[in-house]
């Protein structure tokens, strides 16, 4: 049995956290303002360790390794999206202070392996793509926050590089299901406004932007995914995408919510232009290194998160 150690207890962290416990492992999480009803909705009461911390605190990093005796970091945590862009200095410390803190943390306690969270935002999609976009795609999309994530990448790579830990680096798509978005995940927020909205019988408002054409991973799929990057024997290579491999149009999402919900009804609010995907990401390395490949597609995936959603409900789980 492992003792892993979670930073950031958020939709991606309690999804690798249900994996992992079913394997015997223990899960101590370290976040800012731990969210315990969340918490134990997603993985049972008193399931997990809470350790209230931030990740710019390279001391209590340490102290809760030490303390509860980790062998292997999953870092989460982090500003999301348009969060990073409203504030960039803010992003910055968190962001990539934060994960500066992370690979210290794990070089000065002798740590025998790091999974980081990156995203999809690291590839320049301003260039032209030419087809499905694979793990050597050019880094650096401009704004803050593909910037710091592609930042984060090559901080870790240097780490890792130098004091010859095991680091393996997963990009996910858009990553839905049923959670609290406090890290700033707009796409994610989206996809329950849509649930919520069918399920109350009122009106999803969404903001233009968010009707973009988008590739999405559900929640399960990137919990499995993120556990295999944690057990596997150390692959080849160290990135991975962890996507379903299709650019889905927004009227498609709403048409698979629409299946499950008939009621729904969605108003697009004024404001800025959408920007879809304009290519899909290639999943090949991930199937052939990790052995991982989704297994919801998007009307599975809607019927399991309201599923989620429902029982909630009935457990007065407030997000």
């Amino acid at each position: 049995m492992a003792t892993i150690l979670v930073t950031g207890a958020g939709l991606i962290g309690t999804s690798f956290a249900r994996e992992a416990l079913a394997h015997g492992d223990a899960i101590v999480f370290f976040d800012p303002e731990p969210r315990a009803d969340f918490i134990d909705f997603k993985l049972g009461p008193a399931k997990a360790k809470l350790v209230r911390g931030d990740v710019r605190d390279l001391p209590a990093l340490i102290d809760a390794v030490q303390t509860f005796g980790v062998s292997t970091i999953v870092h989460t945590a982090g500003l999301i999206g348009g969060r990073v862009q409203q504030s960039l200095d803010l992003a910055f410390d968190i962001n990539l202070g934060g994960t500066k803190n992370v690979a210290e943390c794990v070089r000065l306690c002798g740590l025998r392996r790091l999974v980081h969270m990156s995203t999809f935002g690291v590839y320049d999609t301003r260039r032209n793509t030419g087809g499905a976009i694979d793990e050597s795609f050019p880094r650096g999309a401009g704004r803050g926050y593909g910037n710091l994530k592609a930042a984060k990448e090559l901080l870790l790579e240097a780490y890792a590089d130098r004091y010859g830990f095991e680091l393996i680096m997963l990009r996910p798509a858009n990553v839905f299901g049923y959670g609290h978005f406090w890290s700033g995940s707009s796409g994610g927020a989206k996809m329950q406004a849509l649930l919520q909205a069918g399920l109350d019988g009122g009106t999803a408002r969404i903001a233009s932007a968010e009707t973009i054409a988008n590739e999405y991973v559900y929640a399960r799929d990137m919990g499995r995914a993120v556990d295999l990057a944690v057990r596997v024997a150390m692959p080849p290579q160290t990135i991975f995408n962890i996507g379903n491999g299709v650019v889905t149009p927004f009227a498609e999402v709403v048409a698979s919510v629409a299946r499950l919900l008939p009621g729904l009804s969605c108003e697009i609010l004024p404001g800025e232009a959408p920007k879809s995907k304009a290519a899909p990401l290639s999943i090949a390395a991930a199937r052939e290194h990790l052995g991982w490949s989704p297994a919801f597609d998007m009307d599975a995936a809607f019927a399991d998160y309201l599923a989620e959603m429902k029982t909630a409900r009935m457990g007065v789980v407030r997000l």
